[in-house]
């Protein structure tokens, strides 16, 4: 929906989910179509659920969905599109914390300082549902699906296993990283072997702590071993198998 503002301006205006006429309707990327699957499609409960979510978007590559510092008012659920979320140290470089695709929830890790911890950055064309935390939270007291899904979305955020973590070499961090993305891909529904990288070069180099241009090069390197294909920013896995196997230290929960 749009309205005009004071200055006369088009501007987006968030729409509620329940406005689309189908209070039992979740897409399959939703975050929380699990709550959902455990209440049970049709059931009056949902209409709760429903009735919180707003549709927001569509946020332009390079606009901020929040701003490290911002009041936490509200979680953010990806409906399409990607973001990167990031931080500037003192020197004011910028240390590119993670990436978050459709079905994911970005905004968990502000629950404890009340206020954003990190800016959010679409990376792309991006909607979002966004959910207010505290009518969720209410909601969930009430709902044990709920109470349930959001405990286990809290505890993924506060347990996803860092790639950055111990003595890697680039190789393995980066197959760890394609994989990680392909398993997140194929668990909402999309190709597992087949997909878009939003995120550039720089961003993903950035967050695996490597130089740009060793990004490239592991990159060629996976090409010349038939692990990947890769054109511009298009990449096929070929051999997942590999680079599981490659970046097995870093996945434990793929392993094996």
């Amino acid at each position: 929906m749009q309205s005009k503002n004071s200055a006369g301006r088009l501007h987006l205006v968030p729409t509620p989910i329940a406005d689309d006429g189908d209070a039992t309707h979740f897409c399959t990327t939703c975050a929380f179509s699990d709550a959902c699957i455990a209440v049970g499609y049709g059931k009056p409960e949902l209409a709760e659920l429903h009735c919180l979510v707003e549709h927001v978007g569509p946020f332009q590559a390079g606009e901020h969905v929040f701003r490290t510092g911002d009041p936490f008012r509200a979680i953010y659920a990806v409906r399409e599109g990607s973001v990167k979320t990031r931080l500037f140290d003192r020197e004011g470089n910028e240390q590119v914390l993670g990436f978050y695709l459709p079905g994911e929830v970005v905004g968990l890790n502000a629950i404890y300082p009340d206020h954003f911890p990190c800016d959010a950055v679409a990376l792309e064309n991006t909607k979002f549902c966004r959910f207010s935390f505290p009518a969720m939270s209410a909601l969930a007291t009430r709902m044990p699906a709920v109470q349930q899904h959001m405990f286990r979305l809290i505890s993924k955020e506060l347990g996803a296993v860092s790639l950055l973590a111990g003595d890697h070499s680039a190789d393995e961090r980066m197959a760890a990283f394609l994989i990680d993305l392909s398993v997140r891909y194929a668990a909402r529904g999309f190709s597992a072997t087949r997909f878009h990288l939003s995120m550039s070069r720089g961003d993903i180099a950035n967050y695996l702590r490597l130089a740009a241009e060793t990004v490239s090069r592991v990159l060629s390197r996976f090409r010349a071993q038939k692990l990947i294909e890769i054109d511009g920013r298009e990449l096929a896995l070929l051999d997942p198998d590999g680079l599981r196997e490659l970046g097995a230290s870093l996945l434990p929960d793929q392993a094996g």
